[in-house]
């Protein structure tokens, strides 16, 4: 496989490791008490931060054992740490916005507004990366915000708390897309991808740390072990897009990444029979075929 392909498949097995988080997340009030999106992320978190730390460390030890040289975390340039913080810093207030919207709307649709993660992608890398990118890409990038306006329907919510939700939703896909930029920048940097994941897990969970000053809300056994599979969840998706956008750049293999819609759409409807409305699925479809054709 070339580093494209290799690419493409990463991002497939992300997209279906966040659909599952989601539906784990979203699953989670229904067996308790509603819990707090801050301490679903700090469950999340904490681990993939477990998760992190085996993988790192059964790498290390790999290399060592086969005496490859590689660049010591320690000998990271300045400008790696700066990415691996703004990396961080995005990814943490995308995954806020995510799972507030996760617990108010249906999860197709919080899902949905979160795939505009990619057009964000394509757009900082262009910026700030001097990757590639056309008058193509910035019209499917209209098309994408058209979808998702309707998707969030502004002013014709039932409540202003889903209306609010929405809004938390589409601004975790910007957080998103600047943490995807970040990790396409550290893949060129040559900075592991273990790494990458493992320092994010870590600061996602410092993070999380201060909204639970106020108390912790119970959680039931059943809870607990679904934020168990939130967090397995978590990781795949983590290591997936990880390495997808180190393998290749976002114009590649962004477009795959809408196989979460299909995903969480399914989980949603047969798990909480959660049916969109005919507007949420003119966005659904506005959405993915910018994505695909932005990709031709």
């Amino acid at each position: 496989m070339n580093d494209r392909q290799k690419g493409i498949a990463c991002i497939i097995a992300s997209a279906f490791g966040f659909a599952l988080m989601a539906f784990f997340v979203r699953l989670c009030d229904d067996f308790g008490e509603s819990v707090s999106c801050f301490q679903k992320s700090l469950f999340r978190n904490l681990i993939a931060l477990f998760i992190a730390v085996v993988v790192f460390a059964k790498g290390h030890l790999r290399r060592r054992a086969a005496d490859e040289k590689r660049p010591s975390v320690a000998r990271l340039p300045l400008k790696a740490w700066l990415l691996l913080l703004g990396r961080s810093a995005s990814g943490i207030f995308g995954i806020f916005g995510n799972f507030y919207a996760l617990s108010i709307i249906p999860i197709g649709e919080a899902m949905t507004l979160n795939k505009t993660a990619p057009f964000f992608a394509v757009l900082f890398s262009w910026l700030f990366l001097k990757e590639r990118a056309g008058f193509r890409h910035f019209l499917f990038l209209m098309l994408a915000f058209t979808g998702a306006m309707l998707v969030m329907k502004p002013g014709f919510r039932p409540t202003n708390l889903e209306t609010f939700a929405t809004v938390c939703a589409l601004a975790g896909g910007l957080g998103a897309g600047i943490a995807y930029t970040c990790v396409r920048e550290l893949g060129l940097l040559k900075v592991e991808g273990s790494f990458i994941v493992l320092f994010f897990s870590a600061f996602s969970t410092l993070a999380s740390l201060p909204f639970m000053l106020h108390g912790v809300d119970p959680m039931t056994p059943a809870q607990i072990l679904i934020m168990l599979g939130a967090g397995c969840g978590a990781a795949v998706g983590q290591f997936g897009v990880t390495a997808a956008y180190r393998f290749a750049p976002p114009r590649d293999v962004a477009v795959f990444d809408y196989t979460n819609v299909i995903f969480t759409a399914l989980f949603g409807f047969l798990s909480f029979a959660q049916v969109p409305d005919v507007w949420s699925v003119l966005g659904f479809a506005l959405i993915v075929l910018a994505g695909l054709k932005s990709r031709k």
